[in-house]
């Protein structure tokens, strides 16, 4: 059975340490696809912009520093609040995200009930298809 978990919320892009746009986002997990999470930019332009990176990497970055590359992931302050920033390189430019640590860390846990950490392959049903490819 496939399960759905997903969060709005609203993100700041981080234009400068004094500029700040709103970015309406949603948080999205599937149990079909264990491993990752799935991040919706509503922005002004015509599509959505999808990312899509470990579900690993952001339970870390809640805590602590973590990623490299394309995608990485710390818990900071900011004006006082906890808050997660992600920072995005893409060949289409770079963005750094900040998003409430309260709202990212609630929507982790709900994907970590529905898929404890350890069980992904599980989900993946990798052992059935193959003890059924090897019956034939």
């Amino acid at each position: 059975m496939r399960t759905v978990v997903e969060r709005e919320l609203e993100l700041q892009l981080v234009l400068s340490p004094e500029r700040r746009i709103p970015v309406p986002a949603r948080l999205g997990y599937l149990t079909d696809d264990p491993y990752a999470v799935h991040v919706t930019f509503h922005t002004d332009a015509e599509h959505p912009v999808y990312w899509t990176f470990a579900r690993e990497l952001m339970v870390e970055g809640v805590f602590r520093p973590c990623g490299q590359g394309d995608v990485r992931v710390w818990p900071t302050k900011a004006e006082g609040r906890s808050v997660v920033l992600m920072a995005l390189s893409s060949p289409d430019g770079d963005a750094l995200l900040e998003a409430p640590a309260a709202a990212v860390s609630a929507w982790l846990e709900r994907t970590l009930r529905v898929v404890p950490p350890g069980t992904e392959g599980e989900r993946l049903g990798l052992d059935d298809e193959l003890a059924q490819l090897l019956a034939q």
